[in-house]
């Protein structure tokens, strides 16, 4: 059986070199609800590569399990570069590790195409606690063990797991709370019934600068541009601390190698277009666009990261 899939993988890439790549519209496929940012990338990135490639990249969001379902879609697609997914920190990085079983092998069932996007993480807290920096909100947890809360937009959320990062490499003692999604535990950290919460600069920003948040640290390597003020959890005693949500171009395994570089090369030049970065600074998003080769090294290191972040803090989905 292996012998026979070999066999017709064999000739539909054959096929595919045959003729001029791309001769038809490709189909880009987000794992998520339209409205957030793997859409926002996927299609300000799509839309670029549409012009040089001269095929219309038509964005499919197919959301569902965590984005389970479109990765298992994907994965049994034809090789030929006419199917791809928005890969993402949650379905590369989180899911082969917080859930029991998947039915489909993220590390050989994908080919890594190119890192589009980092949208930085930060963390806040509601304006009435009284800590003006990580380091005073650590010592605030630590004189108060399982007392202070945070939200979070579900279990195994980016800001979920960006926060028992924190508390694992803090060694702090902060209650979970997971709501549905991003809105209601806003609402509740606002409101005070949370203390803190971690998700990405988009939907917090607003209530940083209104003064109804406190941000005590970013995730990101360096400070960020909108936050200038604001130290990085690294520089604030923990070395080497780093989490963003991340987004690039995925293919299924056994695309053509030729196909692969015509499309990372693409990809990587439309995330550097001003077009495409000025929509990335409405969101804070940063523009990256890489090889297939730094993708991967990439998504190795984010493995090793937030695997042992899932077992240390004993993550299952729900």
């Amino acid at each position: 059986m292996r012998f026979i899939v070999a066999l017709v993988a064999g000739a539909i890439a054959l096929a595919a070199e045959a003729q001029p790549y791309p001769s038809k519209p490709i189909r880009l496929v987000v794992p998520f609800a339209p409205g957030g940012s793997s859409s926002i990338v996927a299609r300000a990135v799509g839309a670029e590569m549409s012009k040089e490639l001269g095929q219309q990249i038509i964005i499919d969001n197919k959301p569902g399990g965590g984005g389970n379902v479109a990765m298992l879609e994907v994965a049994r697609a034809d090789p030929d570069g006419y199917t791809l997914i928005i890969g993402h920190i949650g379905t590369l990085a989180v899911n082969p590790y917080m859930f029991a079983r998947l039915p489909f092998d993220t590390d050989k069932d994908f080919v890594p195409v190119s890192l589009l996007a980092k949208i930085p993480n930060i963390f806040v807290v509601n304006a009435n606690v009284p800590v003006k920096d990580l380091r005073e909100f650590i010592a605030l947890a630590r004189a108060k063990p399982g007392q202070l809360n945070y939200g979070s937009a579900g279990n195994g959320s980016a800001g979920h797991l960006a926060f028992e990062y924190l508390k694992l490499v803090a060694n702090i003692d902060v209650t979970h709370i997971p709501y549905k999604g991003t809105g209601p535990q806003l609402t509740d950290l606002l409101g005070g019934r949370t203390e803190a919460s971690s998700a990405g600069t988009p939907p917090l920003l607003p209530h940083v600068k209104a003064g109804k948040l406190r941000a005590i640290a970013v995730g990101t390597p360096q400070r960020l541009p909108v936050l200038p003020d604001v130290g990085t959890v690294a520089e604030q005693g923990f070395p080497g601390f780093e989490t963003t949500q991340w987004y690039g171009l995925m293919a299924p395994a056994r695309t053509p190698e030729a196909i692969v570089k015509r499309l990372s090369d693409e990809a990587a030049k439309a995330a550097r277009t001003p077009a495409v970065a000025e929509r990335f600074a409405a969101d804070d998003a940063i523009s990256v666009g890489s090889t297939p080769a730094e993708f991967a090294e990439f998504i190795r290191r984010e493995q090793a990261r937030w695997s042992e972040v899932v077992r240390k803090a004993g993550i299952k989905a729900e």
